[in-house]
């Protein structure tokens, strides 16, 4: 009762939660059906098929007009792993386990024991074969927009995710990264100037292109193509902080255009690293949120203008 029941109709009950019985129909009809379902497979099938038909028996009952409750289905793909196994078959999670890169190739042993175990195939994570990774661990390890990031960034959301140590850590390098970034830009100083100059119209290009992407990558659920554009719009912030710290006289266009990408970047980055940006946000000496602007304007003037940018 209390999961594939409740959970067959709570889409309808969270229209109007603390609404008495008369009034529930109204808010339920009004705000359904769901415009976006995201679930794994094996979730998405059952709980697809149940839901529908609780719809349609809310139907007979009066409490709802609305045949089918969801609009669109996005099947997310799973986060997999190795798995690990000891000579006698037992399983062995990751976090006893300690990978070395050999002559042979890869080689796992038992971090208590020294005993080398047999690398498995990767698999959906699951507690029989201990092959889970606590997320708890990774948060307190590397912070939640990290584990955030990596997932969205490994492979399109439709495929499986396979996790590793050296994906996650790269990805934490990619987040210091853009913290050093956004304070390497602030300690430019802000600039009145109009963002005019050939090396200053380059990088406002290269920040509205980026975010022409990511708005349309976001809408189409293509979030490691739109982590990709970041990646871009960082290399290109980064040469262009470089060049104004190594010039002997600022150029005040082009730090004008920085610190609109900067602005652009932050913005851009919040939907996938939110507790980042908000601290990025601060850096650049804004006093509100990230998460009550509006998404930034795209100058598509820029996307056909004729300066090009060097990847």
């Amino acid at each position: 009762m209390d999961t594939f029941v409740d959970s067959s109709w709570y889409y309808a009950r969270f229209t109007a939660p603390h609404a008495s019985e008369p009034t529930i129909p109204g808010a339920a009809n009004a705000w359904l059906p769901v415009n976006q379902y995201i679930g794994g497979i094996e979730h998405a099938i059952l709980h697809l098929l149940y839901s529908r038909f609780f719809s349609r028996a809310m139907m007979k009952t009066g409490h709802l007009s609305v045949a089918e409750p969801f609009e669109g289905l996005f099947t997310q793909g799973m986060v997999i792993h190795e798995t690990y196994r000891k000579a006698d078959g037992s399983w062995v999670s990751p976090d006893e386990t300690r990978i070395e890169e050999t002559p042979a190739g890869r080689k796992a042993f038992h971090r208590e024991t020294g005993e080398e175990l047999t690398i498995g195939p990767i698999e959906k994570m699951s507690k029989s074969k201990r092959n889970t990774v606590d997320p708890t661990e990774i948060i307190e390890r590397f912070g939640a927009d990290t584990a955030r990031l990596f997932v969205l960034s490994d492979s399109p959301p439709d495929r499986d995710v396979i996790w590793t140590e050296e994906g996650a850590s790269a990805t934490f390098r990619f987040v210091q990264r853009i913290w050093r970034l956004v304070n390497d830009g602030t300690a430019l100083g802000a600039s009145s100037a109009r963002p005019e100059g050939e090396a200053a119209l380059a990088v406002r290009k290269a920040a509205h292109q980026a975010l022409a992407e990511i708005t349309d990558n976001l809408a189409g659920l293509k979030f490691n193509l739109a982590v990709a554009r970041l990646y871009e719009l960082v290399n290109v912030l980064a040469r262009a902080i470089a060049d104004l710290k190594a010039a002997p006289r600022p150029d005040a266009g082009l730090t004008a255009a920085v610190r609109e990408a900067l602005h652009i970047l932050v913005q851009s980055m919040a939907p996938m690293m939110p507790h980042l940006a908000e601290a990025c946000w601060q850096a650049l000496g804004e006093k509100d949120l990230v998460a009550t602007r509006a998404w930034p304007e795209i100058d598509r003037a820029l996307l056909v203008s004729n300066v090009f940018v060097l990847p």
